[in-house]
């Protein structure tokens, strides 16, 4: 489990996050929503040390994050940033083998490529796994890095907009994917995301951020609400039931 307990952020003099305490069950997609500037991915950057909380704690499994060493930590929870951004020239099979640098520290055995296999087959990416990042679109790239996290295979997951620069197609195939995770490996994924019709069909769970603070966190069916999302986007988004989904129309 995830704890977060009175959790404070500041960024000069404005609370970004602000007393945020939010509990993570394992097992389960917890999707973290919101309009711009809500603090939704500097909350998960916080769960994975990668900006340092101001006040508050932060447990995993009942453990304090900081008290933790970067290698077990690294064995524990994965992370993929927004941006990623490398300047060295890889191909996709070399980057998803630094998933496994936690384990091999760079000398890979018969099961890290074993590992590396399965997530190169789990994002579709065999027939390309030798060309290089710097020749594939923006989408192809992301599913490569999506991998590399697959492969690291950890208990925990952490997502900050994975949908970005991707089509229709591979958008449904992240996210079948990611239930796959939760579902046939027990694992516990946290993604921050803009698309709440995704949140809405594939989360067990959503926590809803404005301005820093919580507007709304519980079931997918406790926020997938009319007059919640009307607290969290200012605006009316009407919301029906499409193969027992709650689909939120908001283009009209």
């Amino acid at each position: 489990m995830v704890d977060l307990k009175r959790v404070f952020k500041k960024y000069n003099d404005k609370n970004v996050i602000n007393d945020v305490s939010v509990s993570v069950e394992k097992g389960t997609i917890t999707s973290f929503i919101g309009p711009n500037g809500a603090g939704k991915s500097t909350l998960i950057s916080m769960v994975s040390r990668l900006i340092a909380k101001d006040e508050g704690d932060i447990t995993i499994d009942g453990k304090d994050i900081t008290t933790q060493k970067n290698n077990e930590m690294a064995k524990k929870i994965s992370i993929l940033k927004q941006s990623n951004n490398l300047n060295l020239r890889l191909t996709i099979r070399e980057l998803v083998s630094f998933g496994r640098f936690p384990y091999s520290q760079g000398r890979l055995t018969k099961e890290d490529w074993e590992k590396v296999d399965e997530a190169i087959d789990y994002m579709e990416l065999r027939d390309m796994q030798d060309k290089y990042l710097d020749e594939l679109s923006g989408g192809q790239r992301q599913r490569a890095h999506i991998a590399m996290v697959i492969a690291q295979d950890t208990e925990y997951i952490l997502l900050d907009e994975p949908l970005n620069n991707l089509d229709m197609r591979h958008s449904v195939q992240i996210m079948k994917t990611l239930r796959k995770l939760v579902d046939d490996m027990g694992k516990t994924i946290l993604i921050v995301i803009h698309d709440i019709n995704f949140a809405s069909c594939y989360s067990d769970h959503i926590v809803a951020l404005k301005d820093g603070e919580i507007v709304k966190q519980g079931r997918t069916c406790d926020v997938i609400d009319n007059c919640v999302l009307r607290d969290i986007y200012d605006m009316d988004i009407d919301v029906q039931y499409v193969n027992n989904q709650r689909i939120c129309v908001y283009f009209a």
